[in-house]
């Protein structure tokens, strides 16, 4: 390092929570190196040296009103995170999910982090942490060999590893709309229009499909400390299926709310193709991803109703991810518990998804500028969304301990009370948690938002 980074904050990692991160930080007024190795050396997943790519889905899951990922996003929304604003303004239809065209949305990112004046990119991979000053390690889930053998150096660990995987997309002139027909489930979409392309599938065609499938030709890891298990949350769809033959009917290919123009009535079983972009010239398969070798995937793929002749512009794909054993080595500030200095954030921390990943950096960022500034990291109420996720990342079973979502298993519960009272109205139940949570943010707000009186607007 420079002798002129001595009291900046060096952000490792372009991704959602090193960019949240570092305009974070920046937006206190400290100065902030953000090293991206992309596209100098790149990852098994990204195509493109830009800040905050997409690499699985372009959704960051919904927005129903009164849901745990909702709350999170309204949490975030209310700290200005700017990956939020970038969300917004790159929002494509996707029911009511917040779904992206993945390029404007790195293009927002890019352009706000490359505009701040007070951050410095430096595309270079980064193989030792700084012995000094503040640190946010942001490297994510596809941390380089060279770095993570660093991080295990550092926190006296070894790796823990999790297969991730990415869903297919077809060109959207190739499906066939014939059979193929637009609808949200129960009719829930943003504009009364259905928001995904459905393709609907007989008894018969499914069972045909299901063969196909659990015969399909695998790729093999290569190395045998990836042969471990997969993550229960993004389970690919050939083991989705091994759990039983109608498995993938009650879950990826469920039909409910979904009424077929051509019978009235529900599939038997449902592929649902969300938008990829504004151009609507592409689409993915919602809930495929898997570890098929390409051309099985597009032979079995194509057995789809709707995609016989579909061209695939992308395949999907299996990469390992990274992350540590969070409950054991960081704090609730994020901070590592034998260096305050260091921070963690993102899919690395311990967290799934990328509204979680986003919330973590923000965290960070804002917690490393308070250290920089003088000022003690806060630790965000037990019953908000922010306080619920970081009290699971670092209190869960270190034993046994997997990356989460946001979920309302992970806020407090309601007093005995309250639950009673509400034991017959599930959704007045999610509602007073939001309620709750949303008076604790904005309490611990007025309490303890006046550190960043130094914010600087940009």
């Amino acid at each position: 390092m420079k002798r002129s980074d001595v009291g900046r904050i060096y952000v490792i990692g372009g991704g959602l929570a090193g960019c949240e991160a570092a305009f974070q930080a920046a937006k206190a007024g400290v100065p902030v190196i953000l090293f991206e190795m992309r596209p100098l050396k790149s990852t098994p997943a990204h195509n493109t040296g830009c800040f905050g790519e997409l690499v699985c889905s372009n959704s960051l899951k919904t927005e129903q009103v009164n849901s745990a990922p909702w709350l999170l996003k309204q949490e975030l929304r209310r700290l200005n995170s700017m990956l939020l604003r970038a969300a917004g303004t790159a929002r494509i239809p996707g029911g009511h999910a917040l779904t992206v065209d993945r390029e404007i949305f790195s293009s927002e990112i890019t352009q706000a982090i490359e505009g701040h004046p007070f951050i410095e990119i430096r595309r270079e991979e980064v193989t030792k942490i700084p012995g000094h000053g503040i640190v946010i390690v942001a490297s994510g889930p596809l941390t380089s060999d060279a770095l993570a053998a660093e991080i295990a150096r550092l926190t006296g660990t070894d790796r823990l590893f999790f297969y991730d995987s990415i869903s297919p997309i077809v060109a959207a002139d190739s499906i066939d709309m014939n059979v193929a027909f637009r609808a949200s489930r129960y009719g829930k979409s943003l504009d009364g229009t259905g928001d995904y392309i459905n393709c609907p599938f007989t008894e018969q065609e499914y069972e045909t499909f299901l063969d196909a499938l659990l015969a399909a030709a695998l790729y093999e890891p290569h190395i045998e400390e990836d042969r471990i298990p997969f993550f229960e949350n993004c389970l690919p769809i050939e083991e989705i299926a091994r759990r039983g033959r109608d498995t993938l009917r009650f879950g990826p290919m469920k039909p409910a709310g979904l009424h077929d123009p051509r019978t009235g009535r529900w599939p038997y079983a449902v592929v649902q193709l969300r938008q990829e972009n504004a151009r609507a010239d592409s689409y993915n398969l919602v809930g495929f991803q898997n570890h098929m070798r390409f051309g099985e995937q597009a032979r079995v793929f194509r057995l789809i109703p709707g995609l016989q002749n579909a061209e695939f512009l992308r395949f999907g794909q299996m990469h390992r991810n990274t992350y540590i054993n969070s409950p054991a080595l960081i704090r609730p500030t994020l901070q590592l518990k034998n260096d305050a200095r260091i921070f963690f954030a993102g899919q690395i921390s311990g967290v799934e998804g990328y509204t979680e990943s986003i919330a973590t950096g923000l965290i960070a960022g804002r917690n490393a500028a308070a250290l920089a500034n003088g000022v003690e990291p806060e630790i965000w109420p037990r019953a908000t969304a922010l306080g619920s996720l970081t009290n699971y990342i670092t209190c869960a079973d270190t034993l046994n301990f997997q990356p989460a979502n946001i979920t309302f298993d992970l806020l407090p519960a309601l007093d005995d009370e309250t639950k009673r009272r509400l034991r017959h109205d599930k959704k007045a139940r999610h509602a007073e948690i939001c309620r709750r949570a949303q008076a604790a943010l904005e309490a611990h707000l007025n309490a303890h938002d006046s550190r960043f009186h130094l914010e600087v607007s940009c």
